[in-house]
């Protein structure tokens, strides 16, 4: 089993003989990212934070059309205290990562968003909201960016998470520039 297969809850997507899709970008998901975060809010009580990451909240970045969030909440460990209600809205829990800082990850079909879960302060939603930032404001990186994203997606992937692995390299050489 590897280790994908360990942290899935239900069915793992494969992608043999499918191609993934990126789109230009759209107006319309900040709108999406507003319209599902002003539901979670209303129906989750406590205190946390909630935020548009992802390719789809940098304006002008091509991306796969799915909004990703994050939601950051005091333990995410204390699936108690925020799936109920997120599965009220549709959100199934997908990803259970106890090694990888606590993260769990719910998707939702319609609109199709990814909602990572982490403990406040945790240095990788720190690091996402960082590149989103520094692409938003530094066009020749979001450029840069996309470019890369556009030969990846043009190779066979078995899963999109070798996808997203397969930009790591280019993730860390933006973030290196950001932290000068």
């Amino acid at each position: 089993m590897n280790y994908l297969e360990k942290v899935t809850l239900g069915k793992i997507q494969y992608l043999p003989g499918k191609k993934l899709h990126l789109s230009e970008y759209d107006s319309a998901w900040p709108k999406v990212f507003e319209k599902e975060a002003t539901k979670i809010r209303a129906a989750l009580p406590g205190n946390y934070q909630l935020e548009h990451v992802g390719s789809t909240s940098v304006p002008g970045l091509v991306a796969k059309p799915i909004i990703d969030m994050i939601l950051l909440v005091a333990d995410s460990r204390d699936e108690a205290s925020y799936t109920p209600y997120l599965e009220l809205l549709g959100y199934t829990l997908r990803i259970r990562e106890p090694s990888w800082f606590e993260h769990r990850m719910f998707k939702k079909e319609i609109p199709a968003v990814n909602l990572h879960v982490f403990s406040q302060d945790c240095p990788e939603a720190e690091r996402m909201l960082r590149f989103r930032d520094y692409l938003r404001s530094h066009p020749e990186a979001k450029k840069r960016y996309g470019d890369a994203k556009r030969e990846l997606v043009k190779r066979d992937w078995d899963y999109i998470q070798q996808y997203a692995d397969a930009k790591t390299d280019v993730i860390k050489e933006i973030l290196a520039e950001a932290d000068r």
